[in-house]
């Protein structure tokens, strides 16, 4: 969910060490992302008995929401490439009672489903990690029934989700992380709109929609906005790790002055954010 990512480490493995901490915060990660959760669910269209595939599902709350909306006879399938992510789903399914989903291990770019199986797809923030995104989207396209619907959303821009560029901008300048590799899987990979909706259209789907859809972060003081960054980016805690105490003070005070546009006087913090959320007809 950071901008900051290691380039050393697997993929696969960071989110798979870093599960444990977005299960710590997924009520707040439901409630950040509901606006655009519930865009992406009223595109689709969904009818009883109907079967959607959500792929990257993290905490799986995009899913359930359309989970709700299949019943009688629908089903859910919610996937993850990190088996432990799953878990994390799983147990979110669990605790809100949503009983007509199947949980499975799939990848973005080869999902391991039969030909025109499902009738929707989505994916809320997973589709800029992959290292293929147009074999992705082609991989949608390939499972979705004729005239089923896709739903996937990415980050909009750096410069219109301080929120995430400010913790790794602090750790760029104090020379603890090298500057994000622009042309790498990442947050921002796909934050140029006109080249979302061209890999739709090159994956085989029609009527292409692509929309921004504003929220915002909230933080009580700059330390707990600080918690929860290490919680849902595991290489901006693996970074706080390994700092000295001296060491990260100076980050917690890099960050608060970078913060300071969007802290209020009684020190809590509120900062813009912007998805970018595409839909169309395969």
């Amino acid at each position: 969910m950071e901008e900051s990512e290691s380039q050393q480490e697997d993929p696969l493995e960071r989110w798979e060490r870093g599960a444990a901490g977005w299960s710590r915060r997924a009520d707040s990660i439901q409630e950040f992302g509901m606006r655009v959760s519930v865009w992406m669910v009223e595109q689709l269209d969904l009818q009883p008995g109907q079967r959607v595939l959500e792929l990257a599902a993290g905490p799986g709350d995009t899913g359930f929401l359309a989970a709700e909306l299949v019943q009688p006879g629908g089903t859910l399938i919610s996937s993850d490439a990190a088996d432990a992510m799953l878990g994390v789903s799983l147990g979110r399914a669990r605790d809100l009672g949503v009983k007509n989903v199947e949980f499975k291990q799939l990848y973005l770019d080869w999902i391991d489903l039969p030909t025109a199986s499902v009738d929707a797809v989505l994916s809320r923030w997973g589709l800029m990690f992959a290292l293929d995104p147009a074999a992705a989207l082609q991989e949608a396209r390939r499972v979705l029934r004729p005239g089923g619907r896709v739903a996937v959303a990415v980050w909009d821009v750096p410069e219109r989700n301080p929120w995430a560029t400010i913790p790794t901008r602090a750790l760029v300048e104090l020379g603890h992380v090298e500057p994000p590799d622009p042309n790498a899987p990442g947050m921002f990979a796909l934050a140029d709109r006109t080249r979302l909706g061209r890999l739709l259209e090159s994956a085989g789907f029609v009527d292409a929609v692509v929309e921004p859809v504003e929220l915002a972060r909230p933080a009580a003081t700059v330390s707990a906005f600080l918690d929860e960054t290490g919680d849902l980016s595991r290489p901006f805690a693996d970074v706080r790790e390994r700092l000295s105490e001296q060491e990260w003070k100076a980050v917690e005070l890099k960050i608060a002055s970078l913060a300071e546009p969007f802290t209020a006087a009684d020190g809590t913090l509120r900062f813009p954010a912007s998805s970018l959320a595409a839909a169309a007809s395969a």
